[in-house]
């Protein structure tokens, strides 16, 4: 038998769902290759495929059926059941099993342009709004309308301090639809919270808290792993390290504020990335923003993506490099250049191999160092969780300077940077976070350092495998959900960052009223944080997620 046409044919049944089972004849596989296969509701406790539930016969399985999974020409949801070899931190390991996970095989994402009529639609309301914003101020100025705007009074001989569009658009565009951009959550943000729902009569220049908590399924979170919890063996660790320690650490890194946790920590980072060192700081943004100035200075000339975070832009700035080129091409290196990369897993950029691998290799040629921000693909991204390096199987120490936060996967606060033992010791020396900032305090180094064991699976169990597995189940079913309805959704097949087009500021707001009336938190995002005619949903998915939990959205 070499095909799923030559091959038996069998039911096999679980929670109710009935799959179809073909039995291949590929040769003996693992246990831990069947995992990448399977979806994760016929897993076993501890993550390992169960016996009782699908007979295996020490043969490759496929499935199809309820469960999202997609069977082709032997591929399910884009994996390739071949024996060979598998990647990890770009180093090759040959245990006789199939490739656990192989990028290559079936590389989808989707970046649709917005529809013309879309656009049109779109680019009218927004003058509509600007239109009945002026028509307001200018009955607003005759005394006929009153307006409860704190305007800047014009002074002879000073300069205005507002811009005169940025205030204009708060008060007439922003602030009407406020009640969606900043929804207080009252409980822990993890499959499931509490919200409240506030009220306002004046079009968002006061609101009304009421006493009730409404409950919504958290898609808004990026709590991409499950972690943001408050009971389970992190809370745990946490509460013991809180008793032992307390709640901070009084003083710098450099001035008696570096405990044994801290030390752990940055050992436990840069084992999990494959780098030499590894230095953590307790604020993500800061860790770009504070740390960059030390690695640039006159003379340098630094390429940067154009849609990277604002973090990257202000430590670029910090830095006072000769220059810097910002723009989406890929502009000729120079000596003592340095180019940033983020994974743009907020909704912005694609994530492609060839470019950061055309990236790495034009470093190595004009040796120059590359910069990448892992923000949000370390923990999400990856056959063991450790980010676009691994999910493409690239070498980590191709990247000079490895970035990246725990405020995503890891359910803490903070970042981290890995490289060289000699540019971590430089950063200890010069950075302000190590001189200025109080260390990280010991609750939020115990969450990650649990986390992270957990991922690594030093805890001694299955339990990190089982949750990124999960994650990737997730992602890939709730998108294929939104694709087969004909939603215009952005972004990677594996990325559960999931945006969806809604283009007009005012179904932005009442698509986001909508959900929370279902019981649904989601993020809406809009100009200036987008470009006017790709307003969105922002659905961010978690291993917390279960298939009940998509299937009630979709």
């Amino acid at each position: 038998m070499n095909g799923p046409h030559s091959s038996s044919n069998k039911l096999a049944s679980e929670g109710g769902a009935v799959y179809k089972v073909w039995v291949l004849q590929l040769g003996a596989a693992t246990e831990e290759t069947l995992r990448y296969l399977f979806p994760p509701s016929i897993l076993s406790e501890d993550g390992m495929l169960s016996m009782s539930k699908v007979t295996l016969n020490n043969k490759m399985v496929a499935l199809t059926g309820k469960n999202g999974t997609v069977s082709i020409n032997g591929k399910i949801n884009g994996i390739n059941g071949k024996s060979n070899g598998f990647h990890k931190n770009g180093i090759s390991h040959k245990d006789g099993g199939a490739k656990v996970d192989d990028w290559k095989a079936n590389y989808w994402e989707s970046f649709e342009e917005t529809p013309l009529l879309a656009a049109i639609s779109t680019y009218i309301c927004y003058g509509l709004l600007v239109l009945i914003g002026h028509i307001r101020d200018f009955l607003n100025n005759i005394g006929f309308l009153k307006v409860n705007a704190c305007l800047e009074p014009k002074i002879p001989g000073f300069v205005p301090l507002f811009s005169t569009w940025e205030s204009f658009y708060t008060r007439h565009v922003f602030r009407r639809v406020s009640d969606v951009l900043g929804v207080p959550v009252v409980s822990c943000p993890s499959a499931r919270m509490n919200i409240i729902r506030r009220i306002t009569h004046d079009y968002g220049w006061s609101y009304e808290v009421p006493k009730e908590r409404f409950p919504v399924l958290n898609m808004g979170s990026y709590n991409y792993l499950g972690f943001s919890n408050t009971t389970g063996p992190c809370a745990d660790a946490v509460t013991e390290a809180t008793r032992k320690y307390g709640i901070i650490s009084y003083n710098s890194r450099q001035e008696l504020g570096t405990l044994d946790i801290h030390r752990d920590l940055d050992e436990l980072v840069a084992e999990f990335l494959g780098t030499e060192a590894a230095i953590t700081v307790p604020m993500g943004f800061a860790t770009n923003s504070m740390n960059m100035p030390c690695l640039v200075s006159k003379g340098c000339l630094i390429l940067s993506d154009e849609l990277n975070h604002a973090s990257l832009v202000l430590g670029s700035r910090h830095g006072k490099p000769g220059e810097a080129f910002t723009g989406g091409g890929d502009p000729r290196p120079t000596p003592h250049t340095s180019t940033m990369e983020e994974d743009t897993h907020c909704c912005r950029r694609r994530i492609q191999y060839g470019r950061i691998n055309k990236l790495i290799r034009l470093k190595k040629k004009y040796k120059a160092y590359m910069y990448l921000d892992e923000a949000h693909s370390v923990g999400a991204m990856g056959p063991h969780g450790r980010g676009v390096v691994d999910y493409f199987g690239l070498n980590p120490r191709d990247i000079d300077i490895m970035m990246g936060t725990f405020t995503k996967s890891f359910g803490a606060a903070g970042g981290y940077i890995g490289g060289s033992k000699a540019l971590i010791n430089h950063l200890r020396l010069t950075s302000h976070m190590s001189v200025y900032s109080p260390a990280t305090q010991p609750p939020v180094v115990q969450q990650v350092l649990s986390s992270m064991k957990i991922i690594m699976g030093k805890d001694g169990t299955l339990e990190g495998k089982r949750r990124i597995q999960q994650l990737k189940w997730n992602c890939r079913y709730f998108r294929r959900n939104l694709h087969e309805r004909g939603y215009i959704i952005y972004g990677n097949k594996d990325s559960p960052v999931v945006p969806l087009l809604i283009f007009m500021p005012t179904k932005m707001a009442a698509f986001s009223r909508e959900c929370i009336r279902r019981g649904l938190g989601v993020t809406v995002v809009g100009f200036p944080a987008t470009p006017l005619s790709k307003t969105r949903a922002r659905f961010c998915l978690s291993a917390a997620h279960t298939k009940e939990d998509i299937d009630e959205i979709t």
